[in-house]
């Protein structure tokens, strides 16, 4: 496991462990970090008009296409590091 991997999962860890709850632009931003992250490209469909959590979360994620495996796991890192 590289050096890198090893942080991201530190991170993640972490975040659930936050003095404070971000608000809903950082938890979108979080999460679309760590899907970016570990499962890559968005390539599920878009949830429909009613689902609008998973609309917003899909809309995030989607931001990100094409953001590297290892710069998505560095943005993640940094960004749990600046809320702990």
């Amino acid at each position: 496991m590289s050096k890198l991997s090893t942080q991201f999962e530190a991170a993640a860890a972490n975040s659930k462990n936050l003095s404070e709850r971000p608000d809903n632009a950082t938890l979108l931003k979080i999460y679309a970090l760590y899907k970016q992250a570990s499962v890559g490209d968005n390539t599920e469909k878009k949830p429909g008009f009613t689902d609008m959590v998973g609309r917003a979360k899909w809309d995030a994620w989607n931001t990100l296409k094409g953001t590297a495996t290892n710069d998505a796991m560095q943005q993640y890192v940094d960004l749990i590091a600046s809320l702990s």
